[in-house]
């Protein structure tokens, strides 16, 4: 990952990481060769970098991990914030900073 503030989610990782922490969890369910994706990742940086210390923001490589990617996603790119174990706000498709920003501040209120 370039960026040290974003956390890489796996479906070895994805309960433990995701669904116990006890802050909400921004997760980019992603792959390699979808452009959206790569087109949504600077924003994904951002949000880690302005939001660092109130919630864990990671991606997860939908290719190498079917599991969690098979219950939670049906296009990519995804962006859920996760909130107790639960979803609190899904985003399908590119999504701006400021929608995604909107739903951690709720999350995090």
């Amino acid at each position: 990952m370039a960026n040290e503030n974003v956390l890489e989610f796996t479906d070895d990782n994805f309960e433990s990481d995701v669904l116990q922490s006890d802050t909400p969890v921004v997760v980019d369910f992603w792959a390699e060769w979808c452009m959206p994706c790569r087109m949504i990742a600077p924003t994904i940086d951002e949000i880690a970098e302005e939001y660092q210390g109130k919630v864990r923001v990671g991606k997860m490589d939908i290719d190498a991990n079917r599991n969690a990617a098979a219950k939670y996603v049906s296009a990519i790119p995804t962006v859920i914030v996760f909130k107790g174990g639960e979803v609190s706000k899904k985003f399908v498709g590119l999504t701006n900073k400021d929608a995604i920003a909107a739903a951690i501040d709720e999350a995090t209120a």
